[in-house]
């Protein structure tokens, strides 16, 4: 993808069938057109393997398909998403101040103002702003802030619902285990997903390191659910959906 987030000469959303392109070159291949408008998409990755530039890029797509996005964070300060957008040749700054793209930062370390304004406001302020796409990074940080297992799966439960509620498409990021780069830390988020993109991190026996992808699960469609290679380069992530993992 290389247009700029401005980009007045953008399509509107492909074929405008229920289908929303992710905008990462060979990930839409895999999934037979895109994800399906609505759901809940979760991107697992530790450390390193791009979730965040995941999440850019695909509100980046949206603002190319004039569609309105919200940067939910637990992590990075506006600034400094618009800082890494632009790396990628993406203008974050325009959308922002033309009020198409909006970028929130909620604080770990206060719990509880975080989680009354995440379960009091949130959806209001999604239907509000009109986004069509959003982005949660991460639910880990946010699943951090309940000690016992089954508040966090029903606050969990709850901000997927209450995102679907509005109508939009939401992707969240989450760091894996370490034992196990194809589950959460917690292993909660990819049961409320609709589906769940694995990102993982592969040393080779040349000591190279190799980023593998793969389509865990997707709900209504047929998808790949091949291992394939893919690459952070000046344009974002793309995924070589020709080749095979080595």
């Amino acid at each position: 993808m290389t247009e700029a987030a401005t980009d007045e000469r953008a399509a509107p959303e492909a074929a405008g069938n229920g289908i929303v392109l992710t905008g990462i070159d060979g990930l839409d291949e895999l999934l037979g057109g895109g994800v399906p408008r609505g759901h809940t998409v979760t991107v697992l990755g530790s450390f390193g393997t791009g979730k965040t530039t995941f999440g850019i890029q695909f509100l980046v797509q949206g603002l190319i398909n004039r569609e309105k996005g919200i940067f939910i964070s637990l992590e990075e300060d506006p600034d400094s998403i618009v800082a890494s957008a632009a790396g990628f040749g993406w203008d974050l700054a325009t959308p922002l101040k033309e009020k198409r793209l909006a970028i929130v930062k909620l604080e770990p370390a206060d719990a509880r103002t975080t989680v009354m304004k995440v379960r009091s406001e949130l959806p209001k302020f999604i239907k509000d702003f009109g986004a069509d796409r959003v982005v949660v990074d991460s639910v880990s940080l946010l699943n951090m802030m309940f000690p016992d297992e089954v508040e966090r799966r029903a606050r969990l439960f709850a901000l997927s619902q209450q995102i679907k509620t509005t109508g939009a498409t939401a992707l969240f990021t989450a760091e894996t285990k370490d034992d196990n780069p194809r589950a959460s830390r917690d292993g909660l988020v990819e049961y409320i997903s609709d589906g769940v993109i694995s990102l993982q991190s592969r040393e080779k026996e040349s000591g190279d390191v190799q980023l593998a992808m793969q389509v865990m699960k997707m709900r209504r469609l047929k998808h790949s659910r091949a291992v394939k290679p893919y690459t952070i380069d000046d344009d974002g992530l793309n995924v070589h959906a020709d080749v095979e993992v080595f």
